[in-house]
């Protein structure tokens, strides 16, 4: 996939996105995630998402203390959603467009996050070492970095409930998925064709594929690559819970230790 088939990633499916995600219990989630935060951290106030797509989980985790939230995601088309939210509830949340692989933000904050395997887009380990690059540069020098990613066993398991996976979503709408892993490879695709219909849901206006390929880690290939940087691993968490990660975890979640910048 080339810079610019990547940089298209999410303008078309984000009118869709909250309908594919429909399943996702964001508040389970949230309350996991604050759980991980206070475990790790004394005083967590100023936090950060990446990739935050319509902004559900921030909103979410908003509601579960006394944080100041910047939530960032790289497609345009995502964060105006996500700021209509903002402008529909209480938020205090400040969306902003920021490619995680080059954070334009003259702040630090106590944690930063990146969740709902964002990080599997990531398909080098150069890449990852540039992202931890990236949130070294705003971590506070105790803050953490939080993120998941979803591993091999997770995508044959996951092929059963999202290939052939079809729905509406508003301002007429409708997609299908085709969702493809190749084991050899370790690339899960996920393929997304999605047509915007006339005011009466009868006539295909314009048509729009998305194809997002996302590269799968093992646990043991993940460690290597945070071991060859200078974070310290704190936890690696199996799926929702406080219990630690293992070979047969579908979804892992890290959190690392913001090194010292000299």
């Amino acid at each position: 996939m080339t810079e610019r088939d990547q940089n298209q990633l999410y303008h078309t499916l984000a009118y869709i996105y909250d309908e594919v995600m429909e399943e996702v219990n964001y508040e389970a989630w949230a309350d996991f995630i604050d759980e991980v935060i206070h475990t790790h951290h004394a005083h967590p106030y100023k936090m950060l998402e990446l990739a935050c797509g319509t902004g559900t989980m921030s909103i979410s985790l908003e509601e579960l203390g006394d944080y100041e939230i910047v939530a960032t995601d790289k497609s345009p088309v995502m964060i105006e959603m996500a700021r209509q939210k903002k402008r529909e509830s209480w938020s205090k949340i400040r969306f902003e467009v920021q490619d995680f692989l080059n954070i334009q933000l003259d702040e630090q904050f106590d944690v930063v996050f990146c969740v709902f395997d964002s990080i599997n887009y990531l398909h080098e380990p150069d890449q990852i070492h540039q992202l931890f690059r990236e949130v070294q540069n705003v971590l506070k020098p105790d803050g953490i970095f939080i993120f998941d990613f979803t591993t091999p066993r997770n995508s044959v398991k996951a092929i059963d409930f999202l290939n052939n996976e079809e729905g509406h979503a508003p301002n007429h709408y409708r997609f299908f998925r085709r969702s493809e892993y190749d084991a050899r490879k370790q690339i899960h695709y996920n393929i997304f064709d999605i047509e915007k219909m006339d005011v009466d849901d009868k006539k295909v206006v314009n048509r729009h594929q998305e194809v997002h390929e996302q590269r799968i880690y093992t646990l043991r290939e993940m460690m290597n690559i945070i071991d060859a940087s200078d974070y310290k691993i704190l936890a690696k968490y199996d799926g929702f819970d406080l219990v630690e990660a293992n070979d047969k975890s579908l979804r892992i979640t890290m959190v690392l230790q913001c090194p010292t910048i000299q």
